[in-house]
C-alpha cells in the first residue's frame, strides 16, 4: 500500500513510517499543514495516517474533511493525543476512519491499517481477482486463463496481484519496485523489465488479447480494452 503519514512529530513520524515499511508497504511523511494539504488532496493514497495537532491548520480534521469534499474515500487513521470520548468521536464524525489514541502500539496500528485496507481494496468482498477471463484465487493461489492453468513463481504472482489489484490503474515502476519488490530506491537494474516479459509470456502468450500493456516511460497497466494504456507496447 502507498501510505501517507502526516505528523509534525518527527520520532513518531520515522517510528511509523520504519514500521509500515517493514510490513512491505511505501510511506511518504509531511509534517505542516499546508504540504500534508498538498499530498493528501493532489496525490492518490491507499490509507493516510493523520496526526490532528499539525502546524498551519487549526485541526487536521480539516483536511479530512476537504478529502471527503472532493470525493476522496481514501482511509484515514487519526492518530492523536486527544484522546477525549468527545475528540474521538469528533474525528470519526469529522470524515476519519478510525481513530487511535496516543501513545500506541504500532502492532496495534499496523493491525488497523490492514483491516482497512481489506475493507476498501479491490475485491475486497471476494477470494477470486478477475481482468477478463484471467483469474487469481487469494485463497489457494491458483492462477488460470480460460481453460489453461498458470504456473507462476512467488515473484510472478505477487506482480500479477498487485497488476490485477489495480486494474485499470497506471502503475508506475517505484509503486513496484516498493510494493512488489520492497525497495526504497531504484537499484538501477531492468529487474522490471525481466519480471513483466516473464509474466506476459505466461498471462498473455498465446492468447488474443493482450491483458499487460507497457507505457512508455510511465510504467504498466493491466486492462483488457483499448484505454487500457496510451502509449503502449
Amino acid at each position: 500500500m502507498r501510505c501517507l503519514v502526516i505528523e509534525d512529530e518527527i520520532d513518531t513520524s520515522n517510528y511509523i513510517c520504519k514500521g509500515l515499511r517493514d510490513a512491505g508497504h511505501s510511506a511518504s511523511a509531511c509534517a505542516s499543514g499546508a504540504e500534508a494539504k498538498a499530498l493528501a488532496l493532489g496525490s492518490e493514497w491507499d490509507i493516510v495516517i493523520l496526526d490532528r495537532m499539525l502546524p498551519g491548520v487549526r485541526d487536521g480534521l480539516s483536511i479530512v474533511e476537504q478529502m471527503r469534499a472532493q470525493g476522496k474515500t481514501t482511509p484515514v487513521i487519526v492518530v492523536s493525543a486527544l484522546n477525549s470520548i468527545e475528540a474521538r468521536v469528533g474525528g470519526l464524525r469529522g470524515g476519519a476512519d478510525d481513530y487511535l489514541s496516543k501513545p500506541f502500539a504500532f502492532s496495534e496500528l499496523l493491525a488497523r491499517v490492514e483491516a482497512l485496507q481489506r475493507r476498501s481494496a479491490p475485491g475486497a468482498d471476494s477470494a477470486q481477482l478477475q481482468v477478463a477471463d484471467l483469474k487469481l484465487d487469494l485463497r489457494t493461489l491458483r492462477v488460470t486463463r480460460g481453460n489453461k492453468v498458470i504456473a507462476l513463481q512467488p515473484r510472478e504472482y505477487r506482480l500479477l496481484e498487485y497488476l490485477m489489484r489495480n486494474v485499470g490503474q497506471v502503475v508506475t515502476r517505484t509503486m513496484l519496485l516498493e510494493s512488489v519488490w520492497d525497495y526504497h530506491f531504484d537499484p538501477q537494474t531492468n529487474v522490471i523489465d525481466v519480471q513483466i516479459s516473464r509474466l506476459r509470456a505466461k498471462v498473455d502468450k498465446d492468447f488474443p488479447v493482450m491483458l499487460i500493456h507497457t507505457l512508455r516511460g510511465v510504467g504498466y497497466r493491466m486492462g483488457d480494452g483499448p484505454e487500457a494504456g496510451s502509449p503502449l507496447e
